[in-house]
């Protein structure tokens, strides 16, 4: 008889508009682990530097986590997409003082362009509950 995985699965919204268009979820906790979604800065940050677009883009995913139960403390891995790679410091910057002391994982892409052209960097986050 198959497992009914539908009672172990959350998904978790952050009522971002492409949600609904693309069809995802913020998160989505499985059991004990949690993806959070592809996170870029929200609208308004049309002239953000890369520093202002990470953190904000964090922020949203640190909620999006507390939503799953979970903390920063709980993330193991993360991706960082990047239109520059000249803005690298100052996404490690924003990156840093979220897992400074926590260390995840973590992958650095540069990607030739973001869904709208003022993005500058797109994060995403792995996490595991104990």
């Amino acid at each position: 008889m198959p497992k009914n995985n539908a009672a172990q699965r959350v998904n978790i919204s952050s009522g971002g508009a492409y949600e609904s268009v693309f069809g995802y979820s913020r998160a989505v906790r499985f059991g004990k682990d949690i993806h959070v979604s592809g996170t870029c800065a929200p609208a308004g940050h049309e002239k953000s530097d890369a520093y202002a677009q990470a953190r904000a883009a964090l922020e949203i995913i640190e909620k999006a986590l507390g939503e799953a139960g979970a903390t920063a403390a709980d993330v193991v891995r993360t991706v960082v997409y990047l239109r520059d790679v000249n803005d690298a410091e100052d996404v490690a910057k924003a990156h840093l003082e979220t897992f400074d002391k926590i260390r995840p994982a973590s992958t650095l892409i540069q990607v030739s362009s973001m869904l709208r052209p003022w993005q500058k960097v797109e994060i995403e986050v792995y996490a595991q509950l104990s």
